[in-house]
């Protein structure tokens, strides 16, 4: 069954506008997901949303979106059918495409993470921006990261810019959320080599062993990594800095460390690389 919805006054608008906060995200344990791309994924990884609200006229290709809604009803979601000015509302992108879905909260907890023995974690410790939080868990994904734990958040690892920025993987792995004392123990406990990446290193980071169980950690964009766990970090690694600037934006710095973990456990033969996809005229990442 299908709801039309046309006024903006309308109660399942507003409830959808509320949720952008974080306290009325965390009381209704509901999150938004917006975008063809990003609901795709999570309907690939067995997301079950509650409700979806499109509108036809902002779809970009008419193609693959009624897909996406045939799915999320067999799946029992309600379905809503917006006008654009009602869509708009509860739109947060500057270009909505026209699917919005309404779900559960996807956070586990580190008791719930069961690991293989040469597991790659990346651990996030207090990140502010959400589009910096958003962009590591996509490098993660592309990275066979086996789960992703994200210590003392500053920002909502479901807040809306960090479901967008990291393209919908937040639904594709293991997220936990934990202090930075619950982690450390854990990671001990799990036989992780914790691995501190600062640039007050002595070691480079590709100087480093990086192929068994590994837990990478990364600091707050203004502060780094705490006291707490650059104490008891097994290794220390630092990204050399050949011009004036003293460090790199913290996903930047990701992407690199976990690239490094990549190509060594290539290169040992501990994992494989896909076949590389084929071109097909397009000059971009973002598909």
């Amino acid at each position: 069954m299908i709801t039309e919805i046309t006024s903006l006054a309308n109660p399942k608008i507003k409830q959808i506008v509320k949720l952008r906060q974080r306290s009325h995200r965390d009381d209704a344990g509901v999150m938004l997901t917006e975008g063809y791309r990003e609901i795709r994924r999570a309907l690939d990884h067995g997301y079950r949303p509650e409700a979806l609200f499109y509108c036809e006229k902002l779809w970009l290709k008419h193609e693959n979106e009624p897909a996406v809604v045939r799915e999320c009803e067999r799946l029992g979601a309600r379905l809503y059918a917006c006008t654009e000015q009602v869509f708009a509302k509860i739109a947060y992108r500057e270009r909505p495409d026209g699917l919005l879905a309404t779900g559960p909260l996807v956070t586990k907890r580190l008791a719930d993470l069961d690991l293989p023995a040469d597991a790659l974690v990346l651990v996030c410790e207090s990140i502010e921006k959400p589009g910096n939080l958003g962009t590591m868990l996509r490098s993660a994904d592309a990275s066979g990261v086996a789960a992703v734990i994200v210590c003392d958040p500053c920002t909502d690892i479901h807040n809306p810019n960090v479901v967008r920025a990291s393209t919908g993987t937040l639904f594709t792995l293991p997220v936990a959320v934990a202090s930075a004392s619950e982690t450390l123990a854990w990671l001990k406990a799990h036989n992780f080599a914790i691995m501190a990446a600062t640039p007050h290193a002595e070691k480079l980071y590709f100087e480093q062993n990086l192929t068994g169980r590994v837990a990478l950690c990364l600091g707050s964009e203004q502060y780094g990594l705490t006291a707490e766990f650059m104490n008891r970090a097994d290794l220390r690694v630092r990204i050399p800095m050949l011009g004036t600037a003293d460090s790199l934006n913290v996903s930047a710095a990701a992407t690199i460390l976990l690239s490094e973990v990549v190509r060594q456990r290539i290169l040992s033969g501990q994992i494989t690389p896909p076949a590389a996809e084929a071109w097909h005229g397009e000059a971009t990442h973002d598909h």
